[in-house]
């Protein structure tokens, strides 16, 4: 009971940092079509900056200020860099963003060195929320939860019931129409990509006092977000957020699980003959907690290509 409880916690938990992250990467990858491989390097960015300027001014300034400098330079990487490579597809700017990844990565351990450094959580937060079978809940989970929640609440709002929401919507889909209405759609597109850096900043400014920040932590979710994003369909906030969760709960709930499928023969009679066999009959469920989201992927790109919450084509 106890490890399933701390499984589920502990799950949620990732699963909200997966959608803090991919929130951002939804805006850019599935809403202006921007292949940004960068994304995972903007969120490790925020971390190490969240933790410099948390050095000077406290966490609570450094939280604002860390997305902030993150925007500035996801609106720099825009409008000098993106938009004189968009017109020639998909494959140059993935290849743009795969080269600011590398100069990102190779910059932070200039800098701060090959090891994680020391970003710890505030005073204020390093309490125990409250204690379950023996299981204590930090409250920093909790402000983890808020920040998540908060974030999908304001840009749900912000997409569905605002005059800006409705522009931004609209240049993706009609950029001429928007255009002839007197709308900058290069400010607009510019907006976008300038506030889906800022929200990957602020989850790592966020979770970087939680889990370790250090020069991998870009890779370690790199590529499951982007599996978060195609899972819960592109462009669409809901998905993402139903994906992350989907993905952060059976990631952990397995991670502790060492069943193997000749086990589960067993009262087939078949154990023995499966475990002889070995191959696929003896891998544990814990082994293959990496490819699970990969696995959920391929499941549901079979099933519904559009994602689980994308609009049929």
């Amino acid at each position: 009971m106890t490890y399933l409880l701390s499984s589920l916690v502990n799950g949620l938990v990732f699963g909200l940092l997966l959608f803090m992250v991919s929130a951002g990467l939804t805006l850019i990858f599935g809403m202006m079509g921007v292949l940004n491989f960068a994304h995972s390097s903007l969120y490790m960015l925020g971390a190490y900056l969240g933790y410099s300027i948390g050095r000077w001014t406290g966490f609570w300034p450094a939280l604002l200020l860390a997305p902030l400098a993150v925007a500035l330079l996801g609106a720099f990487i825009e409008r000098f860099m993106l938009r004189r490579v968009h017109q020639h597809g998909h494959a140059q700017e993935l290849l743009l963003t795969f080269g600011l990844a590398l100069i990102i990565h190779e910059a932070i351990k200039l800098l701060y060195g090959p090891y994680p450094v020391e970003y710890t959580i505030p005073t204020e937060l390093a309490h125990t929320a409250f204690n379950v079978n023996g299981l204590n809940f930090p409250l920093y989970r909790l402000f983890i939860g808020a920040v998540a929640v908060s974030m999908f609440g304001s840009l749900f709002l912000l997409m569905k019931y605002t005059r800006v929401g409705l522009i931004v919507r609209a240049a993706l889909s009609q950029p001429l129409m928007v255009e002839s209405l007197g709308h900058n759609v290069g400010f607009v597109f510019l907006l976008v990509f300038a506030i889906g850096a800022a929200l990957a900043g602020l989850a790592g400014a966020v979770a970087g006092a939680f889990y370790p920040t250090g020069p991998n932590m870009a890779e370690d979710l790199g590529s499951i977000v982007f599996v978060v994003v195609v899972v819960g369909g592109l462009g669409s906030l809901e998905g993402a957020l139903i994906a992350s969760l989907a993905i952060g709960l059976l990631t952990t709930l397995t991670v502790g699980l060492d069943g193997t499928l000749a086990g589960a023969l067993g009262p087939l009679g078949l154990s023995r003959w499966a475990t002889s066999i070995g191959g696929p009959f003896t891998i544990t469920l814990s082994s293959l907690t990496g490819s699970l989201p990969f696995l959920i992927m391929l499941v549901v790109l079979l099933v519904r290509p559009a994602g689980l919450m994308g609009e049929r084509a």
